[in-house]
């Protein structure tokens, strides 16, 4: 018996191994959001043409996850009421918004994000707890470009995401039972 019960906690103990793991990342030319800021960082307004961004991992044709902006986009973006007053936008953008057709913009969202289930196995196992710890960064950048000069950027996103998601559910296994009978009667 003494045996018995040694085999089981052993067994048990590593079974935090066998929670789930998953990754959620969004395929780009950087590793984190540091080296998307450093790229960001070489892009000078009214001196970086279109053809230098291909070299900081910047080409909507080979780069995935960028999304081209048309003047309509654009406007949309910056000036989404008639109560702004034009005068009051940054240099660039007006300049972009009156080239209308000759201006155009990117925009780069780029994260990754890893979520990895903690705690022990059996009450994650049969839903009575869960906890899932949330870490990673997401980066979202702007670009707004009149006769393939860059005339405007701007940097968002998230450094560092650390969230913790946590649920209890008192009856475990059969914490759903109820909703779904409901239903399934309707």
């Amino acid at each position: 018996m003494k045996y018995l019960v040694t085999a089981v906690c052993l067994c048990l103990a590593g079974c935090s191994s066998l929670l789930p793991r998953g990754n959620h990342a969004v395929a780009g030319p950087w590793q984190s959001f540091d080296d998307a800021q450093q790229a960001f960082d070489k892009i000078a307004p009214y001196q970086t043409r279109v053809a230098d961004l291909k070299g900081l991992g910047l080409d909507p044709v080979s780069t995935p996850n960028i999304t081209l902006l048309n003047y309509s986009d654009v406007v949309i973006r910056f000036v989404p009421s008639p109560a702004i007053n034009p005068d009051t936008l940054d240099t660039g953008v007006r300049d972009c918004i009156q080239a209308q057709t000759a201006c155009r913009g990117f925009e780069i969202d780029q994260k990754h994000i890893k979520r990895t289930r903690t705690g022990n196995f059996w009450p994650d196992f049969l839903n009575f707890r869960r906890q899932t710890d949330v870490t990673g960064w997401q980066f979202k950048g702007t670009l707004l470009i009149k006769d393939d000069v860059v005339v405007y950027k701007l940097i968002g996103g998230q450094p560092m995401i650390r969230e913790v998601e946590y649920s209890r559910n008192p009856l475990g296994p059969l914490q759903g039972i109820g909703e779904s009978t409901v239903r399934s009667m309707f």
